[in-house]
């Protein structure tokens, strides 16, 4: 049985036992607890270490300067702007309200500083306290610098840089032993919620369902389908085609690091980008670029607030785009790791991260969506700064149209 198998069945099976036997499910809550915490242990080992692996992948300072500043400005932008449709969603559909989750919302929230705090904060003080204290912002940037300063180092910071390879590797086989125990802490979690709560906390799942789908869609077809039509002066509906197997392969393995060699084959035999582009943009895209990931954030984020009935102010939106935003970029292209920078997204405006616990149960579903939505934006960033280099045989991309 496949994992999300496991997890939608541990969902289901949660919420039956904690309707039939509440004492037995007060009893295995603890289960669950060990589950969200190995999610928090993974957050700052594999965001610091991918990220890392990911900007020194820039070899050449060259490119490093110019195509590294136009890489990092398109997924920035793009993940920005998804996160912005998923907050519009969630903002409309109001998944959340209705849900009660009874003394839930008197859980501690935690106080969010104020957004101008944390920008003079983005440059840590102290990078090991920073790592201590789960401050993403914070590693994000560090991590960012530290790459930068690997790479002008050269032959000298090599060792480093397989460390740190070595770091990430080991840091996406353990995210994957953590996600097998997913369907025991779900069960666990939702036979806690299942007794205190009842079966109305499911039906909201619905609504969570089709706004990522929903944002995805229009996301796909407006934002990126519009930019190659009004930008690129390129056809979207041929590079749609270009790309299907990538698309393919991304929805049924939620992984968009193991459909990378798909993408970069699409990338140069079917739209006609060049080897030197897509070899450099594609595998840091699959690393910090995470489109679909950031518009489940903000969905699932006002879903957790409106179920936990915590009002979101304007500071709170800003705050969510920005560290949604930073927090895909250290985003690991591998199934689950999308929930577990959910964490973050919570953490950042004091929203209670145990609230993950109800979106669990769907996240494969999620996942597929949004790894989907990740695949198609590394494309379209591939293909814009192809042809902003000249790079971009047009010849091949246009055949398609013969396809």
């Amino acid at each position: 049985m496949k994992l999300w198998m496991k997890i939608l069945l541990g969902l289901f099976l949660g919420v039956i036992v904690g309707q039939l036997f509440p004492n037995f499910a007060s009893m295995i809550k603890p289960i669950g607890d060990l589950f969200i915490n190995g999610i928090k242990m993974l957050i700052v080992p594999l965001i610091f270490s991918s990220l890392l692996v990911g900007v020194c992948g820039m070899k050449d300072p060259q490119k490093m300067g110019r195509v590294g500043l136009k890489t990092f400005s398109l997924y920035l932008l793009t993940t920005a702007v998804a996160i912005t449709i998923g907050l519009g969603i969630g903002t409309l559909m109001k998944p959340g309200v209705g849900v009660e989750l009874g003394n839930a919302s008197e859980m501690r929230r935690a106080e969010p500083q104020p957004f101008s705090q944390t920008l003079i904060n983005v440059i840590p003080k102290n990078p090991i306290k920073a790592a201590a204290d789960t401050q993403v912002l914070q590693i994000i940037v560090f991590a960012l610098l530290f790459g930068i300063a690997l790479n002008l180092s050269k032959e000298k910071g090599e060792p480093v840089i397989k460390f740190f390879d070595g770091v990430a590797e080991g840091m996406y086989k353990l995210t994957a032993i953590v996600m097998e125990f997913a369907p025991y802490g779900v069960f666990a979690l939702m036979a806690f919620v299942a007794s205190n709560y009842g079966l109305a906390i499911l039906l909201p799942l619905v609504k969570v369902l089709v706004g990522v789908y929903l944002g995805c869609v229009i996301h796909a077809f407006f934002t990126i389908g519009g930019t190659l039509m009004f930008v690129a002066r390129l056809n979207p509906i041929r590079f749609f085609k270009g790309i299907i197997d990538a698309m393919a392969v991304g929805y049924t393995t939620a992984s968009s690091s193991g459909t990378l060699p798909i993408t970069l084959r699409c990338a140069q035999q079917n739209l006609g980008v060049s080897n030197s582009v897509s070899s450099f943009v594609l595998p840091l895209g699959a690393t910090i670029n995470m489109d679909g990931t950031a518009m489940y954030q903000g969905v699932a984020a006002l879903f957790i607030a409106q179920a936990y009935g915590i009002d979101l102010t304007l500071g709170n939106y800003v705050t969510i785009i920005l560290t949604s935003t930073l927090a895909s970029i250290g985003s690991a292209g591998v199934p689950g790791a999308g929930l577990i920078m959910l964490t973050l997204v919570l953490n950042a405006v004091g929203l209670p991260v145990e609230g993950i616990a109800i979106i669990a149960g769907i996240d494969r579903i999620l996942d597929m969506a949004r790894t989907t939505i990740n695949i198609i934006g590394d494309c379209m960033v591939t293909v814009l700064i192809a042809k902003s280099e000249e790079e971009l045989d047009e010849n091949i991309y246009n055949k398609l149209a013969e396809i």
